[in-house]
């Protein structure tokens, strides 16, 4: 099973990334479960959601030492990095979160500057689904098609499908940065 804590502000996009990694694994026949926790003002405030998945039962949703730690800003940086697994790997928003690696020498990091690369495809609110590539590519367990293909499904859901073409291309580019 696969534990990856998604955080950062509110309106960063987390809580939908994590709802992206759930419905491809479920997608793909697996057992899934997202929990989300959020403060009282959604965007600015903080945000973080607890995804865990795989092939067999999930006793406890809640978070316990996460395998990947997406760390959006350095407040939720500070407040989960001491959480993650050892030899579990951080992926860090590298436009916003500065650290000092010291901090844990038992984990991989993995900086990315989200909010740029963004930037560069005219998509303003596509640094989350960048990150999600990344997520997905560095745990190994899908093939960049079942993502593309589970991301797709789980905004038609939503009445979203119209940001397809953009968030498919956001999607890719977080697949090539590891």
């Amino acid at each position: 099973m696969k534990e990856i804590v998604f955080a950062g502000f509110g309106g960063q996009g987390v809580l939908t990334s994590g709802l992206i990694v759930s419905e491809i694994a479920v997608s793909n026949g697996m057992n899934a479960t997202w929990i989300p926790s959020y403060g009282s003002a959604m965007r600015g405030g903080t945000a973080n959601c607890t995804v865990k998945f795989g092939n067999g039962r999930i006793f406890n949703p809640a978070q316990e030492k996460p395998d990947v730690l997406l760390a959006m800003n350095t407040p939720s940086f500070n407040k989960f990095i001491d959480t993650v697994a050892p030899n579990g790997t951080v992926i860090v928003n590298s436009d916003m979160v500065e650290y000092d690696p010291k901090v844990r020498e038992d984990v991989k990091y993995v900086d990315v500057p989200c909010q740029t690369l963004a930037k560069e495809i005219n998509h303003s609110k596509g640094a989350n689904i960048i990150m999600t590539g990344v997520i997905l590519k560095s745990i190994g367990e899908f093939t960049d098609q079942q993502a593309i293909d589970g991301m797709n499904a789980m905004f038609d859901k939503k009445g979203k499908g119209k940001f397809k073409e953009m968030n498919t291309k956001a999607l890719k580019i977080g697949l090539t940065q590891i």
